[in-house]
């Protein structure tokens, strides 16, 4: 295609020329003192044209001889730079690969090459990412003042300079998850707490602020870290709803008295206060202080709507009601009679209405279902104990020496 354009257009030039130069009889004369020399027209025309040709082939080839030692100097800082591209890949090859002694090689192969090479110096993000792979390698061969040398460089320069900036975001994160590694949370909190904003809130931003905070015995704020990357997807929903339900958990029963357990159940988000396993553990803890009546009062809601939970809730509820169950006034009878009646094969549910029924001394109806809920294997061994004990107290109360040891017995015997 590109000959048929060539041809056409030397077509056209050859028609033109014949047009406008096979008629021209023009002269052209030039005069040197006394001398006179003509000629024509067409001539004077084709010597111009050649003449400029001419002129412009010297000066190019000029500048082509005069300029042979910059493009040799670019030639040889673009061969190096290679050098130094093909090193830095090398150690990022070798890093992926495992092998970190030899990745550390490469890299400050990399890095002495750019030194040597004046041009190649103002790449600051070359030099970034040449210290970080090299402090990475030093990090996994446990050279912890090397590592701690080299990423002190990387962020010093990537601080200094605005195209490094990407380069000193990956340079802090990396630290943290260093500082991780070395059991160093409080460092790792610090050094997340300097990230910008919008790098604070990407995903692997907040994975190592949850595994500091908890490293750290931070529940709370592991709690709220944990609930942001379920909203950014870090988990998926069952995981996210275990975790978070064990770190609400651990901030539960880091509490020392009853005050602090009010004030770490406050500031609980509404999500966590309606889960009925946290509510469970809550009441439990706050019972354990002296405060059953409180405790009491955080489980009513979730007794009233038992149809709504699960049988894993309904049994931790239970659990935490029988240790809420000192002081319990008579408007929960009618509630944990129905509970009785609408789910009567739940061992759990049976034990604790059994156990509240003893406590308002209401014997003959809590035997049945203590003696229900003891016979069950599948409640726990703890439950089916105390559900033994309270039968036992029920005898002793009814002046049954017999029935009372043989409860003592069986109690006895569960493990």
């Amino acid at each position: 295609m590109r000959a048929v354009i060539w041809f056409t257009l030397l077509f056209a030039v050859a028609v033109v020329a014949a047009t406008s130069l096979g008629t021209n009889d023009g002269l052209v004369s030039f005069y040197a003192g006394s001398r006179r020399l003509d000629m024509s027209l067409n001539l004077f025309l084709l010597l111009l044209v050649g003449t400029c040709f001419l002129l412009v082939t010297l000066i190019q080839a000029v500048n082509a001889l005069t300029g042979m030692p910059q493009r040799a100097h670019e030639w040889r800082v673009a061969r190096r730079d290679r050098s130094a591209q093909t090193a830095l890949r090398d150690a990022l090859a070798q890093y992926f690969g495992g092998r970190y002694s030899r990745a550390q090689v490469a890299a400050q192969r990399a890095l002495a090459i750019q030194i040597d090479t004046p041009d190649l110096k103002q790449d600051n993000e070359f030099t970034v990412l040449g210290l970080l792979l090299s402090a990475g390698s030093a990090h996994r061969l446990q050279d912890r003042s090397k590592r701690d040398e080299q990423l002190t460089r990387a962020l010093d320069l990537a601080r200094r300079s605005p195209s490094a900036r990407s380069a000193e975001e990956g340079a802090r994160l990396l630290a943290a998850e260093w500082a991780l590694d070395d059991r160093d949370a409080e460092r790792s909190l610090q050094l997340l707490a300097e990230l910008p904003p919008g790098v604070a809130r990407r995903t692997h931003a907040l994975r190592l602020k949850l595994q500091a905070t908890r490293l750290h015995r931070q529940p709370q704020e592991a709690l709220k870290t944990a609930r942001l990357l379920a909203k950014h997807q870090g988990f998926s929903k069952v995981a996210a709803l275990s975790l978070m339900r064990s770190l609400a958990f651990e901030a539960l029963d880091t509490a020392r008295d009853a005050e602090q357990l009010r004030r770490v159940w406050m500031q609980f988000d509404s999500a966590d206060r309606r889960d009925a396993f946290v509510a469970a553990r809550a009441a439990s803890r706050f019972a354990a202080f002296g405060q059953a009546d409180e405790a009491r009062s955080w489980l009513r809601p979730f007794w009233e709507r038992l149809s709504d939970l699960s049988s894993d809730e309904r049994a931790a509820l239970a659990s935490a009601l029988v240790d809420a169950l000192p002081g319990l006034g008579a408007e929960w009878l009618p509630r944990l009679e129905l509970a009785a009646q609408t789910y009567p094969r739940e061992a759990a549910i049976n034990h604790a209405v059994g156990c509240a029924l003893s406590e308002r001394q209401l014997w003959g109806k809590a035997r049945a279902l203590l003696e229900s809920a003891a016979a069950d294997a599948t409640l726990a061994a703890p439950a089916r104990r105390r559900a033994y004990l309270t039968l036992a107290h029920i005898a002793e109360q009814e002046d049954q020496t017999e029935r009372a040891a043989s409860c003592y017995k069986q109690a006895a015997h569960i493990v």
